[in-house]
């Protein structure tokens, strides 16, 4: 059975099958979105915590490291009280739109951008900081040093994050209602396909799932490996 449904998900592929062609640009939309938003918000948080001592440090890397094991399904749930036509959102008419999902997915992973890219630059040498201010360098041209040394860890936090959303399934389900050619993800119809029986459509996305995972990793492997040796 897995070796017919594979071979005909491979020629659906094939085909460009308009329901997948959609799903996967649906899923594509919302990830890429909310992982921008995401890093907007969560880079410059984790410069911040990085480099400056305040008394709550301590407490906001516990509260980080505590949201990284968030259940996806209690952002959908907390996102979808405040949304609903009864709450504090509700008359921005946000639920079960490509928006709800994006709004919870970056829930999702701003704290996973910023642990990252916290972990990067503490990895960093204390002395190109230190080196900077001494060769005259304001506070942005010293982040920008930092920034070039850690931007592989960066780089790989990005990643990482966009990877977390375009294979969640939680939040997309609970706020977007897996709605054809709106909010229908990869994710969500291969539940879908799975609970009808009809497994052809979820082996082509789940192997174009797969795929893009594979293609990001490589390209960010390539350029990692290109730029170290130009550096040498």
């Amino acid at each position: 059975m897995l070796l017919d449904s594979l071979k005909s998900a491979v020629l659906l592929m094939l085909s460009f099958d308009r329901e997948l062609v959609e799903i996967v640009l649906v899923s594509l939309n919302v990830s890429l979105w909310s992982t921008l938003f995401a890093s907007v918000i969560g880079l410059p948080a984790g410069f911040f915590i990085a480099f400056y001592r305040f008394r709550a440090k301590r407490l906001v890397m516990t509260c980080l490291n505590t949201l990284l094991a968030l259940p996806t399904v209690v952002i959908g749930l907390v996102v979808y009280s405040l949304i609903t036509k009864r709450g504090v959102l509700g008359p921005l008419d946000l639920l079960y739109t490509q928006k709800a999902i994006i709004i919870g997915q970056i829930i999702l992973i701003v704290p996973v951008i910023t642990s990252l890219t916290i972990a990067a630059i503490s990895k960093i040498d204390k002395r190109y900081r230190s080196t900077a201010l001494t060769l005259g360098a304001n506070t942005r041209q010293m982040s920008w040093v930092i920034f070039r040394e850690a931007r592989f860890g960066i780089t790989a936090a990005i990643i990482a994050a966009f990877g977390r959303v375009i294979a969640e399934v939680g939040i997309s389900m609970m706020l977007g209602g897996n709605a054809k050619g709106f909010t229908r993800t990869m994710t969500t119809a291969m539940a879908l396909e799975y609970d009808k029986g009809e497994f052809v459509l979820a082996v082509a996305l789940g192997i174009v799932l797969m795929a893009f995972a594979f293609t990001i990793n490589l390209v960010f492997h390539f350029l990692q490996g290109r730029l170290n040796s130009d550096a040498v």
